[in-house]
């Protein structure tokens, strides 16, 4: 028997090897009971105060924080705008879960997502993120983040709708968080 497989047997058997004490268990749980609890979204309608650079009034900023699917927000002036969540009282925040869609033009689109503990703190990034809509094939972006923050008093998402130009409107159809 060649030498290497010879060490890698005597490692299989050494490995195989470990006794559990009778009378201890471990905890566990089957990974399709994780995956099947849903997430208990926040109400940011009762918990924050939006602040926006730009409204359509036609799409409203309050249409993005629906449980359910809208027409979402848009923009009424072309170019990078911001939308600014602050909390009343400072949230725990597990999940980001955002949708963007565009059915008219072929852009490439870079949102900022930050928060901060307190309005007066410099905000932290938590991700930047540059994606290419190509209607009619590619019009939804789905983006959905897992984080561990803490004592969140401001959210801030910034929109440059397209990176190359300035004429195309933001928009949003959903932001919500857990």
């Amino acid at each position: 028997m060649p030498f290497f497989i010879a060490v890698m047997l005597k490692l299989c058997q050494q490995t195989h090897a470990v006794e559990i004490p009778m009378g201890d268990s471990m905890r566990k749980r089957l990974i399709a009971d994780m995956e099947s609890v849903a997430p208990q979204w926040l109400n940011l309608i009762e918990l924050a105060v939006v602040e926006f650079t730009s409204e359509d009034p036609d799409f409203p900023i309050e249409a993005v924080f629906s449980q359910e699917i809208s027409s979402g927000w848009r923009a009424a002036q072309p170019g990078t705008q911001v939308l600014r969540l602050i909390f009343d009282i400072p949230q725990k925040i597990s999940r980001v879960h955002l949708t963007f869609q565009e059915s008219a033009y072929s852009r490439t689109q870079e949102f900022v997502l930050t928060w901060a503990g307190a309005l007066s703190d410099a905000p932290l990034e938590i991700v930047r993120q540059q994606y290419n809509f190509s209607p009619p094939h590619v019009v939804t972006e789905h983006e959905d983040y897992t984080v561990a923050l803490a004592e969140v008093k401001v959210l801030t998402l910034s929109i440059t709708p397209d990176i190359q130009e300035n004429h195309v409107l933001a928009s949003l159809v959903q932001w919500k968080m857990a």
